[in-house]
């Protein structure tokens, strides 16, 4: 479980980036965190996993946190299974190597990410979905009880998302996970969160259940676009869809 408690931050006095800000994510909960670009919401990461001390409120994290950042590129030839291996890190001694638990653990990792194919192949020749579900082994290798995942499927085609938001959701629910993530899809955040954060410009935010909170008056509120939310019936499930109404349209009248 991960609580934050009337957090608030600013980097020049004059100008919070958030304030105000209360949550709490329970283990087996998802939530999502969506915003403009220069909402706070990467400040906000930092402060969940410890790395940027807020200026008011205070952070309780009672475990350890796993952070997946964006797909990374790796600068030097790692394989797969030695990038997950140095999710074992704080279990080591100061110049101690991996041992035969870690590199067990990791493989065992690699293979619930569904990845135990690639163990030996170069992280920087595999794909961009690949190498985001490499990082997400690599957290879950720590053996954390709190996931703070950065846009974990920005860069990823239509296949790949689907693939990292089911197997979030299937961590979530199967390690009792507390999961918090970024995204600017707000699909995505109505797929799979329990509870989504939508921060605002001007410090304020609003929180609350995905389905109350993610409204079409609230996401333009957020982006300045108007919106339409579509619910679609398929295969015995619903799901919503957002739609930016941006005039691009051959049709549609030109902007002043």
């Amino acid at each position: 479980m991960i609580r934050l408690d009337d957090i608030g931050h600013w980097f020049r006095s004059e100008r919070w980036l958030f304030r105000h800000l209360s949550m709490a994510v329970l283990p087996s909960e998802i939530t999502a965190i969506l915003g403009p670009n220069g909402a706070g919401k990467t400040t906000l990461l930092r402060a969940l996993c410890g790395t940027l001390a807020v200026k008011e409120g205070s952070v309780h994290a009672g475990e350890h946190i796993g952070y997946v950042p964006q797909a990374l590129n790796a600068d030097q030839a790692y394989s797969a299974i030695e990038m997950v291996l140095l999710g074992r890190s704080r279990f080591l001694g100061r110049f101690h190597a991996p041992g035969r638990r870690d590199t067990d653990r990791a493989h065992e990792c690699l293979a619930e990410v569904g990845l135990s194919a690639v163990a030996e192949q170069r992280y920087d020749r595999l794909s961009g979905g690949q190498r985001q579900l490499v990082l997400l082994a690599r957290a879950l290798a720590t053996g954390c009880h709190v996931l703070v995942l950065d846009e974990p499927a920005s860069a990823l085609d239509l296949a790949n998302q689907g693939v990292v938001l089911r197997l979030i959701q299937r961590l979530a629910r199967s390690h009792g996970l507390s999961v918090i993530f970024t995204t600017h899809h707000p699909d995505h955040a109505l797929g799979i969160a329990s509870n989504t954060l939508l921060m605002l410009r001007d410090a304020q935010h609003l929180y609350g259940p995905a389905a109350s909170v993610l409204t079409e008056d609230n996401l333009a509120r957020m982006y300045g676009v108007p919106v339409r939310r579509v619910d679609v019936r398929s295969a015995g499930e619903t799901v919503s869809a957002i739609v930016p109404l941006h005039g691009l349209s051959p049709s549609a009248p030109a902007a002043d």
